[in-house]
């Protein structure tokens, strides 16, 4: 079996490596932000958040992807506006790939940043308030390197399930080679093509390399982050 990797190979890497990470990118301020709130706000309807928040991990993820077309399609409010607006389109291009990728991987960044907030010891914080430090450098000096571990871990989880998404990806922007055909649409693709076994072969195995890499990758700089020194407050 040939596991050699021709040009449009290359290719179909390159574009999922650019769809994780900008999805990650993106994503990650807003899932800090909406852990930080559940983890430290209490308000009515925050129940209703939460779900929200998860709710892309229990709908099939054609739902999520039937929901961004009617959103952000060239007719829905979203994205009419930033066609007519800004002239950006995401329907059919590797952006809206990374949105559909985005909130796909969205549950398990927020869910992995929260724990990591909630384990920040509310004491250090008190103290510090004491002491005369402002609520930003409070944040910063400790909240923010205590919750370091999740943000981490949030980050690479994130980029793994980008890597694998698939169902929301080819409902929204549909099978495009070089521009959406990622690692899961290029293996959907290969197999409905008699005889292309090696195809599938090479991109289901990069594709466990890449996820188990952003894995072990986000154990250890969890590890690496828990074992520093603790933060000074002044």
């Amino acid at each position: 079996m040939d596991f050699s990797l021709s040009p449009q190979d290359w290719t179909v890497i390159g574009l999922s490596l650019k769809v994780s990470l900008v999805a990650v990118a993106v994503m990650l301020p807003i899932a800090f932000a909406l852990a930080w709130i559940l983890a430290r706000w209490r308000f009515p309807g925050k129940l209703l958040l939460d779900a929200l928040v998860h709710l892309p991990l229990v709908v099939p993820p054609v739902v999520t992807g039937w929901l961004l077309l009617l959103l952000f399609g060239i007719n829905g409010p979203i994205g009419s506006r930033l066609d007519q607006w800004f002239g950006v389109t995401l329907l059919f291009r590797w952006t809206g790939a990374a949105l559909a990728a985005a909130i796909m991987a969205m549950p398990l960044m927020v869910r992995a940043m929260r724990l990591s907030i909630e384990s920040v010891d509310r004491r250090l914080e008190q103290a510090a308030q004491t002491l005369g430090a402002s609520p930003l450098r409070r944040f910063l000096s400790i909240s923010l390197p205590l919750s370091l571990p999740g943000i981490f871990a949030g980050a690479m989880l994130g980029f793994a399930r980008s890597i694998g998404e698939f169902g929301a990806t080819i409902t929204f922007v549909s099978d495009i080679p070089g521009e959406t055909r990622t690692l899961p649409i290029a293996i959907y693709a290969a197999l409905q093509v008699p005889g292309a076994e090696a195809a599938v072969s090479r991109f289901a195995i990069i594709s466990v390399l890449l996820s188990l890499g952003a894995l072990l990758i986000s154990e250890l700089l969890a590890r690496r982050a828990t074992q520093g020194r603790m933060p000074h407050v002044l």
